[in-house]
């Protein structure tokens, strides 16, 4: 698949409203769309296969780079509680976005007020980063609550939101209302899959080339 973006590269932080969303989906069809680098600087949990190892197994360009994370932990917890149970203490100044000319996407864990130690957010990792985020919302009951309550804080804190992402079964009535209240741009949507394979993620990449190569 041919790239044909400007020089200048994108860097997206993609955050969802909570946990259990499809951020890790939503990762691989924009790493896929741009043919960018991908980095996950907090995984908890599941450390037999990643969040890294699943976006790498779903994108098919070989331009692609992956980068290591900056924590590895292995309680499926909370970033502050998986810490805590090896003894450590995570340290923004310790997290440091890759090198790479290319363009980047960068997967946080669960939503933007999930905290990574005492005092420091998700939100503040984002902050320190100067990423503009892509959210991913899913609909459920809640979610309209937990969409604007992000979208908010995300605004409280002048952190560029470049488009919202709607993962999973579509609500027509859900959808329409965050968009009118929050006035984000509507990137498209994923919906429900039997499986995510290597070729549907390329399918869905397509779908988000013309969003990606005109949004400055």
């Amino acid at each position: 698949m041919e790239s044909a973006y400007p020089i200048s590269p994108k860097r997206y932080f993609v955050t969802g409203i909570g946990t259990d969303v499809g951020k890790t989906v939503a990762a691989s069809v924009l790493t896929e769309a741009l043919q960018a680098d991908y980095w996950k600087p907090v995984q908890a949990g599941s450390l037999d296969f990643t969040d890294t190892n699943a976006v790498q197994s779903l994108v098919s360009n070989t331009k692609s780079v992956f980068h290591p994370e900056a924590y590895r932990l292995e309680m499926p917890a909370s970033p502050h509680t998986a810490a805590a149970a090896e003894g450590i203490r995570l340290s923004l100044d310790a997290i440091e976005a890759p090198t790479t000319k290319n363009h980047l996407i960068v997967e946080g864990a669960g939503g933007v007020m999930v905290p990574l130690n005492e005092q420091d957010l998700i939100i503040d990792l984002i902050q320190k980063l100067k990423l503009e985020v892509i959210l991913i919302s899913r609909n459920y009951l809640g979610s309209i609550n937990h969409t604007l309550s992000t979208v908010e804080v995300l605004k409280y804190r002048k952190i560029p939101i470049a488009g919202i992402i709607f993962n999973g079964v579509p609500n027509d009535s859900t959808e329409d209302f965050v968009l009118y209240y929050t006035k984000l741009q509507r990137l498209p949507s994923i919906v429900w899959e039997d499986d995510f394979t290597p070729e549907v993620i390329s399918r869905y990449a397509k779908s988000f080339q013309s969003f990606l190569t005109n949004h400055a």
